[in-house]
């Protein structure tokens, strides 16, 4: 990470000096009703020079539990740095997090749109802005995720594997796995790579819900990485993971063989063999249960917890090939 000069920083329109606290608003748009929106970004700076980290959160309006994370850094004071600058945004799609929707008000996905448009739609908005006034600022950002549709992610980091300088980063976060995933065409993480800006994305969870595992995982994650950068005061304590990373090279999906109602038997993060019985498909009536096997291998880092579920909808993620 470079250790900046410190000097006065110009962002969204305000200057922030160095050892100044500041509260400024990425704001784009009015509600429907003219009431004015506003989306605090908190920037805290140490008097002495050092990098920028940026985190984000609230990219889906209904990942409440990345927005939590980003609040308690805030909240505990962690934001506060020895050196060099922090800058937080909880919340990123304000609309979405509004209506508890993972999409704007005009249906798009933020996490598709970018690096997006001044011109194009609210969303594409949202993610011009955010690419031309925030993300410059950055060395190193750190986005919050969870899962979707009552999936339940075990805390994960994801970034593509040619991303290799992104591994001791990663050891340093302390995750229990770290996913090697593909870059996606048009999301926030495709867009800064291509700006050479380093980007850690944590999952863990699942939408409309907070968990304290998830949470902590994050949480203590987030001071490892500030203690790495030599940013995180003395104050707080960043203590070691208790296990070190799992790297995954390859996943899948399991997947419904029929409809009915579902019940997971295995917890997030266990390691299960081919063929253990790892949840179960029944009917309302009592004349049906189908035991949903293990097609491999592997650790379970996504299960669905919705009670009813249909043919072909996805029920664990389970690892198929772990790097060596």
């Amino acid at each position: 990470m470079p250790n900046k000069k410190n000097d006065t920083l110009t962002f969204l329109g305000e200057q922030i000096d160095p050892g100044q606290s500041k509260e400024v608003n990425f704001d784009v748009a009015n509600l429907h009703t003219a009431s004015p929106v506003n989306v605090p970004v908190i920037i805290e700076r140490s008097k002495k020079s050092g990098p920028t980290v940026l985190f984000t959160a609230g990219i889906h309006g209904d990942e409440v539990n990345g927005v939590e994370i980003v609040r308690q850094l805030i909240a505990k004071g962690i934001n506060k740095p020895k050196c060099g600058t922090i800058i937080c945004m909880p919340i990123i799609n304000i609309f979405g997090f509004i209506n508890l929707k993972r999409e704007f008000p005009d249906g798009r996905d933020l996490n598709r749109v970018f690096p997006g448009s001044p011109n194009g739609s609210l969303a594409s908005r949202v993610a011009h802005k955010l690419i031309k006034e925030v993300v410059p600022h950055a060395d190193l950002i750190i986005d919050f995720h969870t899962g979707g549709s009552g999936r339940f992610n075990a805390p994960q980091l994801r970034y593509s594997k040619e991303n290799k300088d992104l591994n001791t980063l990663a050891k340093v976060f302390g995750a229990p796995f770290v996913l090697y995933s593909k870059n996606l065409s048009k999301s926030f993480r495709t867009t800064c790579n291509k700006l050479n800006k380093p980007l850690l994305l944590f999952e863990g969870g699942k939408s409309f819900h907070i968990d304290d595992i998830v949470t902590n995982s994050g949480v203590n994650g987030s001071k490892r990485i500030l203690k790495h950068l030599g940013m995180l005061k003395t104050v707080f304590k960043s203590s070691k993971p208790k296990k070190g990373c799992t790297f995954i090279d390859s996943s899948k999906w399991i997947r419904a063989k029929y409809s009915g109602m579902f019940k997971a038997s295995v917890s997030i993060g266990s390691q299960v063999k081919k063929e253990d019985i790892i949840g179960n498909i029944t009917d309302p009536y009592g004349k049906f249960n189908y035991f949903v096997r293990a097609s491999n291998s592997g650790y379970i880092i996504n299960i669905n917890e919705l009670p009813i579920v249909y043919q072909g909808d996805a029920l664990f993620h389970i690892t198929t090939k772990l790097k060596r």
